[in-house]
């Protein structure tokens, strides 16, 4: 009951956000959402699968890409988007063929090879992406209608993170989903049952790859202008960040680690006003945020923010009191 009621409350606040909110506050959810949706399919990867990314940024990118030369050829959003997620799915099929045989740092390295080879791809072909130089993307129109308001891109960023979050429970509890953490916890078992385990790694990398792909459609439309630089290394180093901190293994850490992700950028705005004026100049606290963030939650919360919130709400329905000895974490104990 207290589930549902909070569920409620929650999508009682989502919708009812534009009258609650500033124009760049709701911009700022709006990012949220997109977020979302890309963390959905990087925890499927990292989170369900077991299988590391250092080049998620290059699928974000390949959609974002997608999305405007669609967009600047008249195609209609939905025609669009779902092209940028396709294409972008393929992409993850293809770079997925290294996790047939690669594991751990190596496969990492690959995806980060994956990554490099994209920007570079979206800097040289200039007749198609504009090179460094970038390119405009107009605000989305849906159906004819331009939706030139936030509160209009908001509410389609967020109906794209429902319907992301939706799709990300269902295939958790599908034949398809039970096959993938059987491969992130115990991959020899798992193929000795039958598993066809590289078969489901593609399919991993495809899905997560697609599903980023759609988020860097929206996102192309959330920033107005996308270049090379925009999809570098750091982007994805910070949307690997988001699904650690916000925990793995976890749905429901998607959506903690999206938050996390924009909430930092403000926060350092915030504190470069109290910081010596030598400090606040520096422009390597984010990257240096989020890696202390992250060592952070590594050696004290290894279950993320979506550990912490369990834990806390445990306690509350306790009545306070102290919460006994923490259990060991275990890769099969993690729930969606």
């Amino acid at each position: 009951m207290a589930r549902t009621a909070l569920a409620v409350a929650a999508a009682a606040l989502l919708l009812a956000a534009p009258l609650l909110l500033a124009e760049y506050s709701l911009a700022q959810l709006s990012f949220i959402c997109i977020y979302v949706v890309a963390g959905a399919g990087l925890m499927l990867l990292v989170g369900y699968t077991g299988q590391i990314s250092l080049g998620h940024a290059a699928f974000l990118g390949v959609g974002a890409y997608t999305e405007a030369i669609a967009q600047a050829r008249g195609l209609p959003f939905p025609v669009s988007a779902a092209a940028s997620g396709l294409l972008a799915a393929g992409c993850g099929a293809l770079v997925g063929l290294p996790a047939l045989r690669l594991k751990g740092i190596y496969l990492a390295i690959a995806t980060l090879a994956f990554g490099f080879i994209a920007v570079e791809v979206f800097a040289r072909w200039e007749a198609l992406t504009g090179g460094n130089a970038g390119m405009a993307v107009a605000p989305v129109v849906l159906f004819g209608h331009r939706l030139g308001e936030e509160w209009e891109f908001y509410y389609l960023c967020l109906a794209v993170a429902v319907g992301a979050m939706f799709a990300l429970a269902n295939l958790l509890r599908s034949p398809t989903g039970r096959a993938l953490t059987a491969i992130r916890d115990a991959e020899i078992p798992a193929r000795s049952l039958g598993i066809d385990a590289a078969h489901y790694k593609t399919v991993a990398f495809a899905l997560s790859a697609g599903a980023t792909g759609i988020a860097g459609a929206l996102y192309a439309h959330r920033i107005g202008f996308i270049s090379p630089e925009a999809f570098d290394i750091l982007l994805s180093i910070e949307l690997l960040t988001m699904i650690l901190v916000g925990g793995l293994g976890s749905a429901a850490g998607v959506v903690f680690g999206a938050a996390f992700l924009i909430a930092v950028p403000q926060a350092l705005i915030l504190a470069r006003e109290l910081l010596p004026e030598g400090i606040a100049r520096q422009s390597g606290l984010q990257p240096a945020l989020f890696g202390l963030v992250l060592v952070l939650t590594v050696l004290f919360e290894p279950e993320g923010l979506n550990g912490l919130w369990l834990r806390l709400r445990s306690r509350a329905r306790r009545g306070g009191a102290a919460p006994g000895r923490r259990r060991a974490y275990r890769k099969s104990e993690r729930t969606p």
